[in-house]
C-alpha cells in the first residue's frame, strides 16, 4: 500500500514538472494552451454551467418545470428480506 502511494506521488511530481517545463514558459511567451476547438469546448461548458446554476437558483428541473419540495417527505428505511 505504501508503495502504491509513493508511486502515485512520484507520478504527480512528474506531472507538475512537465507542466512547469512546458506549459508555464509557453504561457509566458503568449502562446495559447488550448486549440481553437478546445476553447470552444471550454466556453460551451462555461455557458452550460451558468445556465444550470441559474435554473437551480430558480428551482427549475431539467424539463423547465418547478421542482417539487420533497423536504417534508420522510425517508423510508429499506426492508431486510431476511427479517420477514
Amino acid at each position: 500500500m505504501v508503495a502504491l502511494i509513493i508511486g502515485m506521488l512520484v507520478c504527480v511530481g512528474l506531472a507538475l514538472a512537465v507542466v512547469a517545463l512546458v506549459a508555464v514558459p509557453a504561457r509566458r511567451d503568449g502562446r495559447d494552451l488550448l486549440t481553437p476547438k478546445g476553447d470552444d469546448v471550454v466556453s460551451a461548458l462555461k455557458e452550460r454551467q451558468q445556465s444550470t446554476r441559474q435554473r437551480l437558483e430558480r428551482g427549475e428541473t431539467d424539463d423547465g418545470e418547478m421542482a417539487k419540495d420533497t423536504t417534508a417527505v420522510s425517508p423510508v428505511a429499506p426492508v431486510d428480506p431476511a427479517r420477514t
